[in-house]
């Protein structure tokens, strides 16, 4: 019984690192490395994560600093930038690739709170389907005798408790998420 809890509660906080992993990709007018891990760059016919051909920094909080170790991937680096849904401009002076962070508009930052409420669904999607999971696994137990009802029914609070617990820190995630995106 123990295992299966346990195996949930891992499910669980996995879901809620993947929704700060998700958040970590939003641009918030703050420049961060995590803004351009996604975008996959052309190296020599094989998509490459930017962060694996180059050294990507943040020397302030509004510029990306991204150098590629071969001079030949400069072009496919800026290229892959360029047509990232990012909407980010980079600057490519022949040693290092600059890109400035503009401020977000009233708009855009609306907008990205609606991106960051529905990856939280997302999120709260994930952690009910493990608690549906689990559930089908205690009453599976109970059904094959290896607990009692009784069992099957505290087992049950305690799947509802930890899934209330995961849902409202998804959403303690997600305020802050939203105050961080809102703010100016």
């Amino acid at each position: 019984m123990q295992t299966v809890l346990n195996d949930g509660k891992k499910r669980m906080a996995g879901a809620i690192g993947s929704l700060e992993k998700e958040f970590g990709k939003l641009r918030t007018g703050r420049a961060t490395t995590a803004l351009v891990d996604s975008i996959q760059v052309d190296y020599y016919g094989t998509p490459t994560p930017i962060s694996q051909l180059s050294s990507v920094s943040v020397p302030d909080s509004k510029t990306i600093t991204i150098q590629p170790w071969d001079k030949g991937a400069f072009g496919a680096v800026e290229k892959a930038i360029q047509t990232s849904d990012l909407g980010l401009n980079p600057v490519n002076d022949g040693k290092i690739i600059r890109i400035t962070i503009p401020p977000l508009t009233e708009e855009r930052r609306k907008e990205l709170v609606k991106v960051a409420k529905k990856y939280t669904e997302d999120a709260k999607i994930a952690i009910r389907n493990v608690r549906r999971d689990m559930n089908d696994v205690i009453k599976k137990m109970e059904k094959d005798k290896e607990i009692s009802e009784d069992d099957l029914r505290r087992s049950e609070g305690d799947v509802q408790k930890m899934t209330d617990e995961y849902v409202k820190k998804a959403d303690e995630v997600m305020a802050a998420k939203e105050k961080e995106i809102l703010e100016i």
